[in-house]
């Protein structure tokens, strides 16, 4: 289940280098959500139930994960209190 944040939540990425597990130069998984606990865990489990990973390995993928607060581009809201300005 996909859910959809609010806008006034914070928004987290987690993108992990996934080459050694699929053997593809460069590939990453990458995930969102809106804390970065939850980012976190969803991406451990995707890494075990989508790509068959053992905890030793969900570990050290993990290690080289990035987890990153996304901000907004660009909002409606945003643009309007700009060109109120």
């Amino acid at each position: 289940m996909v859910q959809q944040p609010r806008q006034e939540q914070p928004l987290y990425s987690c993108v992990v280098p996934i080459e050694s597990v699929t053997g593809r130069l460069d590939e990453e998984l990458m995930i969102f959500a809106a804390s970065a606990e939850e980012v976190e865990r969803q991406a451990k489990q995707m890494l075990a139930d989508d790509y068959g990973c053992n905890n030793e390995m969900v570990q050290q993928l993990m290690q080289q994960a990035r987890v990153e607060a996304v901000s907004p581009w660009c909002s409606t809201s945003d643009r309007e209190s700009s060109e109120l300005q």
